[in-house]
């Protein structure tokens, strides 16, 4: 089995170490954290999309203290 090509964001700057890297493996897409490269969580595109998205809506965003 190949090497996954691990990408991060262009968003992430400042040339730390201190982000989120994906690779696509075969039908799924790996995730790791630049600190933890050894914890590595898999998922299918269409999840990591339906995840996004919330995250970009604000679906999982804590509730507001009054």
């Amino acid at each position: 089995m190949s090497r996954p090509n691990w990408q991060k964001s262009s968003f992430s700057g400042g040339g730390g170490n201190n982000c989120i890297q994906l690779a696509v493996t075969g039908p799924r897409v790996s995730i790791r954290e630049s600190t933890e490269p050894g914890a590595i969580v898999t998922t299918t595109p269409a999840r990591l999309r339906a995840f996004l998205d919330a995250v970009k809506a604000g679906a999982l965003d804590a509730p507001r203290q009054a």
